[in-house]
């Protein structure tokens, strides 16, 4: 919320308080102020001036002689090169001895041998921001309105000499999206007076609101009050200069005198206005009711929305849409320049349909931000007639006598009790009674006297965000001021902090993959449309989840799988020399079963490995190595094994989307519920490798949910084997297409307890095993934990692993 100190001041008394300071009091007390913009980015000297005549330059085409009144006792001659500049107009004039915010000083000269005795400014010159002004504004010199005053600083015509605090605001104080709301935390901050504004409304008797306009509320569980006021004969125009620049000081546009006023005092009360043409609402009457499915409402900006069943409408006497309610206005009742008649409303509409639809339709409004953020409901009417006393005085409409409203409930008082001795006991202070009172009449909080130590505060509609007694003790603690609370020790039983499971497990990862000789990336959570379906890690039924304001369109969806992202990484050290890389990242991926949102998206924990390059450093005796599959595999199962998983897993080769057909392999978890599907691993595709200019690069996915759920609590240690092992070699000759995983699973089912681990040191091929067959070396070792093998136990095993295998596999003992 961007807040006007020159607009803040009319509520408030700001004589002699430093700016900056109060910048820093209102931080100190909670709401954060991001910047202090001051308005005047170096304009002196600069004042308004009466065009009285303009003349073509004698010798220049695109050049005018104007002579200026500027009210310095005589006229100016000045030279001019804009083509919107004309005589009877008003126009700031940079008097000689100016500065402009760009850091030219204003000098006497001569162009093309005329005297130029100053200098006609533009609104850019002036260092405004033109995209707030009105597009004929925009170029050439600034027009100023024709009653303003010959001779006027311009700063303050145009309301430069002000500073603008931007209140950073947390959702909960949503009482601050208004400038009468920024004045009652100033004024608690401060300690002085708010003086609320005067609607000063006229209304005409002999027409009564209720003879024009009806309205109906269908759906009261989203619309709990819903108020119209009825103005005739208003004047389509600009807004009064004023009004412009304080709107702009708030980063609002202005439009015109109706739209303007309604912007205005959303941004005074906080209580978001629309105006209707009175002449397109048919029937005399407007209502509200919930959309039907797929019902359609061309909004303001133009563009046709499909709503859903839910939105709430704001609709005429025909059942017709008119307009979004709390969100947008509907384009067949906007006003126009031959707008006669205005149907005003004020209403109270339900926070969480205000939020929901605009999220559906991603259209976020002024007005959507604070409804959704609920609005103080005693603010409907004053807002309202403020609003219709503006538009009397700026747009001279009449005012029809008489609010035509439909109230189906009524925000009921909240009275809290606050114990005196609760609160410096939460606060560990000996604030008094009195010095409590004193602050929450500060807050404009209504309270009784103290009755056994305990205080009734009424608290005001406008702070929503207050419902308990420890809301209360906040409130007096920010404004009693942190620094003045002494530090103390903690008192009562406390609970140690630690680590749940997934962290611990992701946190044991970092340290394993770190020192294993990887490095963490992190990478963004947005990718490129598209690029996830590449790796369908979630399945390939789901949709992407698309950013409503992307940055970029390589970051316009919400990432369904961590390799793209680690692949470019991979390619971007690549272009910059850098052709060894080991990445690993822990994140999330995310993915939709709906394609418009209406739920959030689905979101899995997930590692990521990449490998590409070569295995070490070239050593003068150890020549360079690349980086093959089986790194990889050993990467995935060293987690595994850390994890004391490494019995649960296994590996199938397999095809996957974006891998090498014939190196990558499907990982798999083995448990008591059956075999479960977790991730993928092996080298990317080739056309993919050729696309980013990468060598042959490995990488592996593994779904981090499974691992949570079955992964040991802690590291298990175990003791120093006491007996000696002993080691059988056996290589075995099978079909070609039979995988050395399947033999590993066998032995391990066969060999039972016995067996303590099994590798395969050997693979070999050739014409002389025949077609299509293949001999696997295998190397096993056998322990018992209580005894010393004999040579008798560890041959009855190995007999059976022998036979299991030959009757399992066809497998022929090689000799």
């Amino acid at each position: 919320m961007k807040v006007s100190t020159e607009w803040l001041s009319d509520y408030i008394s700001l004589d002699g308080v430093d700016i900056e300071q109060l910048g820093e009091q209102i931080t100190r007390s909670g709401i954060e102020i991001d910047s202090i913009e001051n308005r005047n980015l170096g304009v002196t000297n600069v004042v308004v001036g009466y065009v009285k005549s303009k003349e073509k330059h004698p010798d220049a085409d695109k050049l005018n002689v104007c002579i200026i009144d500027a009210g310095v006792g005589e006229d100016l001659q000045i030279v001019c090169g804009a083509k919107n500049i004309d005589a009877g107009q008003k126009v700031p004039v940079a008097l000689v001895g100016a500065k402009l915010p760009d850091g030219l000083e204003i000098k006497k000269a001569k162009l093309r041998g005329v005297v130029s005795q100053g200098m006609i400014c533009s609104a850019k010159e002036l260092g405004m921001n033109i995209k707030l002004l009105p597009k004929e504004q925009q170029e050439g010199i600034l027009v100023l309105p024709e009653n303003t005053e010959i001779g006027t600083p311009i700063t303050k015509v145009l309301g430069l000499d002000d500073k603008v605090m931007d209140f950073d605001l947390t959702p909960n104080r949503s009482d601050c999206l208004s400038m009468i709301g920024a004045a009652y935390e100033v004024g608690a901050i401060l300690g002085k007076e708010v003086m609320l504004p005067k609607a000063n409304l006229i209304e005409v008797t002999e027409h009564a609101a209720k003879e024009s306009i009806s309205v109906k509320i269908d759906d009261p569980d989203l619309c709990s009050h819903y108020a119209v006021r009825y103005i005739s004969e208003v004047k389509i125009g600009p807004s009064p200069l004023w009004m412009q620049n304080r709107l702009m000081a708030a980063g609002v546009r202005p439009i015109n005198n109706i739209v303007d006023i309604t912007n205005y005092v959303m941004l005074e009360y906080g209580q978001p206005l629309h105006a209707f043409d009175a002449d397109v609402i048919a029937g005399g009457s407007i209502g509200v009711r919930r959309a039907v499915e797929g019902e359609k409402l061309v909004t303001l900006d133009g563009q046709e929305r499909s709503l859903t069943a839910g939105a709430l409408l704001i609709v005429d006497g025909l059942n017709k849409p008119v307009g979004l309610a709390g969100v947008m206005g509907g384009l067949d009742s906007e006003v126009t320049e031959k707008t006669v008649n205005i149907v005003m409303e004020s209403a109270k509409f339900d926070g969480g349909s205000v939020r929901k639809t605009s999220r559906q339709l991603g259209l976020r409004s002024e007005a959507s931000q604070r409804f959704e953020k609920e609005v103080d409901p005693s603010a409907v009417i004053p807002a309202l007639d403020r609003a219709a006393a503006l538009m009397a005085l700026y747009a001279g409409g009449t005012v029809h006598q008489g609010v035509v409203e439909s109230i189906l409930s009524q925000p009921e008082e909240r009275v809290i009790h606050l114990s005196v001795n609760k609160l410096n006991d939460y606060l560990g202070t000996d604030i008094s009674a009195l010095e409590i009172k004193v602050i929450l009449s500060r807050l404009h909080f209504e309270h009784g006297d103290l009755d056994n130590d305990v205080l009734n505060v009424s608290v005001p509609t406008r702070r929503g965000d207050i419902t308990r007694d420890v809301d209360l003790i906040e409130e007096i603690a920010r404004l009693y001021g942190y620094d003045n609370i002494p530090v103390t020790a903690i008192e009562g039983p406390t609970t140690a902090g630690g680590y749940t499971k997934p962290q611990a497990i992701r946190r044991a990862l970092r340290g394993l993959l770190s020192h294993g000789g990887l490095q963490e990336a992190m990478g963004y959570s947005f990718i490129r449309e598209g690029a996830g379906r590449v790796f369908p890690l979630l399945g390939k039924d789901g949709h992407e989840v698309k950013l409503a304001m992307p940055m970029s369109e390589d970051r316009s969806v919400l990432r369904s799988s961590l390799l793209p992202g680690l692949i470019d990484i991979a390619a971007y050290n690549r272009n910059r020399k850098e052709d060894n890389v080991a990445l690993f990242e822990i994140g999330s991926v995310f993915q939709s079963d709906e394609k418009d949102l209406t739920k959030q998206p689905q979101e899995s924990p997930v590692l990521g490995l990449l490998l590409t390059g070569e295995r070490g450093e070239k050593r003068w005796n150890i020549p360079a190595e690349k980086v093959d599959f089986y790194d990889l595999k050993g990467a995935v199962e060293s987690v595994f094994a850390y994890l004391g998983m490494a019995d649960m897993v296994t590996y199938e080769a397999n095809k996957p989307q974006g891998f090498h057909p014939g190196r990558s392999a499907s990982i798999y978890l083995n448990t008591s519920g059956g075999k479960e599907w977790i991730g993928t691993l092996g080298q990317i595709h080739p056309e993919l490798q050729r696309e980013k200019d990468l060598e042959d690069t490995y990488v592996a996915e593994i779904l981090l949910t499974p691992v949570y759920q079955h992964a040991g609590e802690r590291v298990v240690y175990r003791d120093l084997p006491r007996f000696p092992a002993m080691e059988r070699d056996i290589a075995v000759v099978i079909d070609s297409d039979i995988e050395a995983e399947a033999l590993i699973s066998k032995i391990k089912q066969t060999a039972g307890e016995l067996l303590e681990s099994v590798k395969v040191f050997d693979v070999f091929t050739g014409s002389k095993l025949g077609e299509g067959k293949k001999s696997v070396a295998l190397s096993l070792v056998y322990r018992h934990k209580e005894h010393t093998l004999t040579d008798e136990e560890i041959s009855a095993v190995h007999e059976e692993v022998v036979s299991a295998l030959e009757q399992t596999f066809a497998a022929e003992l090689r000799k």
